[in-house]
């Protein structure tokens, strides 16, 4: 059967909700994976199917056992979230037994205005660095960060940040949006409109620590292979609004129609918002997982032709991103949206971040690999702008020891930082005993948290921003290579 552009001409899918331990284990043993009713894999050579079948065992093993630590994680999380509002809530632990003796416990409710989420508490900071305006080389990047960093609270959370403090107009809308393959609502985002810039920001929500759901996003490797734009990672579609049997067509299917698929209603709105104002940009944001959705919306709008959004794409900025597609999808981005369209893509790295160095880039079967323009920092948050982060594959000689000696200077950090720049880079207790100290046995891990990313933003240097916002083209201008340039990085 013939297959349109908005279809896949191979794909690697997976449905965990179908699979048993046992078979899992079955399929070490099998020979033809396709028969499986919950494996679906269009014709390959014996070379794909034989990487494609290791990294499914393992990916459905994982994803097995997240759904069923779900509910358990869950819980976990929402006791602790609970835990960590109460003490807000009542200013400290020390008010909080206070007031427990004066029976004045002041009670958090999860959907309030100013109930937080743990990444909340990781950094608390709500408002916007009054010292970077608009016009300020920083400003799209410093607002891009705080938008990213913000989709992880409650809707409520979200408006009033927005209104209150950052004196920006909310776009009401529904910020959940549908799965159509785990079939509930496990994607979030918002927008907002800056009316100084004249700019809507897209902002999609990363990977919550205690959702599940969000983690079987990142370890669902399905892939799905596009005749035009590659092969990509077939968590980050599904999230993003693939459709079941339909793939991507330019307009939803009739029975799909009352489903809040992601990048449809947020599609549709800024076509809406387009029309009123002719002036208006927009930029995309995320971190982590929402990094990824960030770059695969514009995308999408390439292969609908979406000519009039992206001729309004002032740029794609994502922080912790993970890799989202192959060299083909690569090669499509930049030639089908960035050239095309002038788009910029600042793509933020921070230090030890393991997440911006996955799924690996390996030359066996280098599915994945990374593009755009790096802005590389280290932890004195000194800022590289490079083709690719170093040790891109992460793993790199004495590398353990490296990470372990630069978790700890960061620890020390933590401490002197707020002396030299000011009480807003204060970290409070969460962020030194949840992340801090654990990053010295998991520094990769804790290096991805959106704090550093925020600093990133406000200390980084000047010169590196009027580079990166000047011309996406940079790099391949500049009279030294990124690898040259790596080579003379020195960290901190």
């Amino acid at each position: 059967m013939a297959v349109n552009k908005y279809q896949a001409d191979h794909y690697l899918m997976l449905k965990p909700n179908e699979v048993s331990i046992r078979k899992v284990i079955r399929l070490l043993w099998s020979k033809r994976m396709e028969e499986n009713d919950y494996f679906y894999l269009r014709e390959s050579d014996e070379k794909e199917v034989f990487i494609e079948k290791g990294l499914a065992i393992a990916s459905l093993a994982a994803q097995k056992g997240l759904l069923h630590a779900a509910k358990l994680l869950k819980c976990f999380g929402q006791k602790l979230e609970m835990w960590l509002n109460l003490v807000s809530f009542n200013t400290n632990i020390f008010m909080l037994f206070f007031n427990t003796l004066r029976c004045k416990v002041k009670i958090p409710k999860r959907e309030s205005d100013d109930f937080m989420s743990f990444a909340a508490h990781i950094d608390k900071r709500v408002k916007l660095d009054e010292k970077i305006e608009p016009g300020n080389a920083r400003y799209n990047s410093a607002l891009a960060i705080m938008a990213a960093k913000l989709a992880y609270e409650n809707k409520g959370f979200i408006r009033n940040t927005v209104e209150q403090h950052w004196k920006m107009e909310f776009i009401d809308m529904d910020t959940n949006y549908w799965n159509d393959y785990l079939e509930n609502f496990h994607t979030q985002g918002f927008m907002f409109y800056d009316e100084r810039m004249n700019m809507i920001v897209v902002s999609f929500r990363g990977t919550e620590a205690f959702n599940a759901y969000d983690w079987c996003t990142d370890f669902d490797i399905s892939c799905f292979e596009n005749p035009e734009m590659g092969k990509i990672h077939g968590g980050f579609m599904k999230a993003l609004g693939l459709v079941m049997d339909h793939g991507w067509p330019p307009q939803l299917p009739a029975d799909k129609r009352n489903k809040n698929l992601a990048y449809y209603a947020i599609r549709d709105e800024l076509n809406e918002r387009m029309d009123l104002n002719k002036e208006t940009k927009f930029i995309v944001t995320g971190h982590s997982l929402g990094g990824a959705l960030a770059v695969l919306f514009p995308a999408i709008l390439a292969l609908h032709g979406e000519t009039k959004l992206l001729e309004r794409l002032e740029g794609i900025y994502t922080f912790g991103q993970p890799r989202v597609g192959d060299g083909k999808f690569k090669r499509f981005m930049e030639e089908q949206v960035l050239d095309r369209y002038g788009v910029k893509y600042l793509r933020f790295v921070y230090c030890n971040d393991l997440i911006t160095r996955l799924p690996f880039d390996d030359p066996v079967t280098s599915l994945y690999t990374h593009f755009g323009t790096c802005l590389y920092f280290n932890s004195c948050y000194k800022g590289q702008i490079l083709d690719e982060e170093p040790h891109k594959n992460y793993f790199a000689t004495f590398g353990g020891t490296r990470r372990f000696l630069n978790a700890l200077f960061e620890l020390v950090r933590c401490l002197y930082l707020p002396l030299l720049k000011g009480g807003d880079y204060r970290e409070g207790l969460a962020m030194i005993l949840i992340v801090r100290f654990t990053a010295l046995a998991f520094p990769a891990v804790a290096d991805h948290n959106p704090l550093d990313y925020v600093n990133a933003t406000r200390l980084g240097s000047m010169e590196v921003f009027q580079r990166a916002e000047s011309s996406k083209k940079w790099l391949k201008n500049s009279a030294t290579s990124g690898r040259e340039v790596q080579d003379k990085i020195k960290y901190c």
